[in-house]
């Protein structure tokens, strides 16, 4: 592939490449083969096929920058959104510029803000915690009390919390059709606590489902330029010790009243805690408490840590998407209040310096090479749900059946062109041994797994 970019005053040549390590150019899902996205519209649990590409379609780089063009479209199925969001993904034509060497802010921090705050690995927005929303004495009114507007600032609303129902399988939703997540992508119905029901009728995979044995993937990057990963890693920073679960050092403040903030200082009051209005309903009714260096699993007050990663074997600054142990996303979800690093990242318009072009070693899996889907089927043995993941993107629909030792098939799904996670649900089956088969062209895999209840 060779491309070049005519300016009015410099011709720009970019350089195909194949030779790069460093995350931040070689972690991003490309789309080579044409996948477009899909979405569901309420009350058809058939998805409608988009004419947009989905995941990233070119990444670019340059001596000291990262370049992803995106769509911002997913690959796996977006919609509905059941809170009266009238809005849908749609093309949001990005570049997004990327350092290739991030630094820590050893100045005044930055805050995150509103709107886009990060980018996952296919191409996806990352919002931090807010929604928009803050308390104020006004005439609007929202769920039952005076929210409305963007409000006085004061007690802003958790988007997590307050949007809940707006949110489809995958967690996310657009804003003015920039779909995005504020918290960790994985479905709903993987979580071990499911606490909404949309997946039941529209059914979609997320980027990534929590393995609680392994260590998790690099998720995407914030707009300083840092890691994000999934919820689990090393217990240790140097890389060494059992594959935990991340935890955020932030905790709901035992309060009643809302007149002051955690730091003691007074404030306009906001509704009292209450069910309409429950503690974590608004980010103020968090509070920061570090924790010592014999706790490594606890992050700091940006959601990260210093860190080895199987990505980043010599140690790098991460954020980490936190769940609670019910695999429910816990505050601050993943990169906030603040930055840890200097804010450079941004969303471009065209590229104005000389760039090479990334091509990842692999353009998408040939369907008949089934060893290049890199399959994982957990957990084994298993309860209530088996997943079958590939680490790479297929480039058509992959057929995936669960037989008993009989030979009886007893259910079968689609792991559908440009996804990486298909499941079954196990609650229905008796206990025993099973064999999936995951079928590819004339290929064939086939793994044991075993059901406990």
């Amino acid at each position: 592939m060779f491309r070049k970019l005519l300016l009015p005053s410099l011709l720009l040549f970019s350089i195909v490449s194949k030779s790069q390590t460093n995350p931040i150019i070689t972690s991003w899902l490309q789309n080579t083969t044409g996948i477009m996205g899909r979405h569901y519209v309420s009350g058809n649990p058939t998805p409608i096929n988009d004419a947009v590409l989905s995941n990233v379609q070119t990444v670019q780089y340059s001596a000291n920058w990262s370049y992803a063009s995106t769509k911002g479209i997913p690959a796996y199925i977006t919609g509905p959104f059941l809170d009266g969001n009238p809005s849908l993904a749609t093309n949001q034509n990005a570049i997004f510029k990327f350092p290739l060497n991030p630094v820590q802010n050893t100045g005044t921090l930055t805050n995150t803000n509103g709107g886009n705050i990060g980018v996952f690995i296919n191409g996806v927005a990352l919002f931090d915690y807010r929604d928009g929303v803050s308390w104020k004495n006004a005439t609007n009114s929202l769920a039952g009390g005076p929210l409305g507007g963007m409000g006085d600032q004061v007690w802003n609303r958790d988007a997590v919390v307050g949007e809940r129902l707006g949110f489809d399988c995958a967690k996310g939703h657009p804003a003015m059709g920039n779909y995005h997540h504020h918290q960790n992508p994985s479905a709903f119905n993987l979580d071990l606590n499911v606490i909404s029901t949309v997946c039941n009728l529209y059914l979609a995979d997320g980027l990534y489902m929590i393995d609680s044995t392994q260590h998790s993937p690099l998720i995407g990057f914030a707009y300083d330029g840092f890691p994000i990963y999934g919820a689990y890693a090393y217990q240790n920073v140097d890389g060494t010790g059992p594959i935990v679960r991340m935890k955020s050092s932030y905790n709901l403040r035992s309060i009643s009243t809302r007149t002051q903030y955690a730091d003691g200082s007074n404030v306009t009051p906001g509704p009292i805690v209450s069910t309409t209005y429950p503690l974590g309903y608004f980010r103020e009714d968090y509070e920061y408490i570090p924790t010592s260096v014999s706790t490594p699993d606890y992050l700091d007050e940006h959601n990260g840590r210093f860190c080895v990663t199987p990505e980043y074997p010599a140690g790098i600054y991460c954020y980490f998407a936190t769940v609670n142990s019910n695999w429910n996303s816990a505050y601050p979800y993943v990169v906030g209040p603040t930055f840890y690093g200097v804010k450079t990242a941004v969303k471009v318009t065209s590229i104005t310096e000389a760039v090479t072009t990334y091509t990842p070693s692999s353009t998408g899996p040939n369907i008949q090479n089934i060893n290049k889907l890199n399959i994982r089927i957990f957990p084994n043995p298993a309860s209530d749900l088996v997943a079958v993941q590939m680490n790479n993107l297929a480039n058509e629909n992959i057929k995936i059946e669960l037989f008993d030792l009989e030979g009886k098939l007893v259910q079968n799904t689609i792991l559908y062109q440009g996804s990486t996670i298909a499941y079954f649900d196990t609650r229905t089956l008796y206990s025993g041994d099973y064999m999936i088969k995951v079928y590819a062209g004339t290929e064939i895999f086939s793994n044991k797994i075993t059901i406990l209840k």
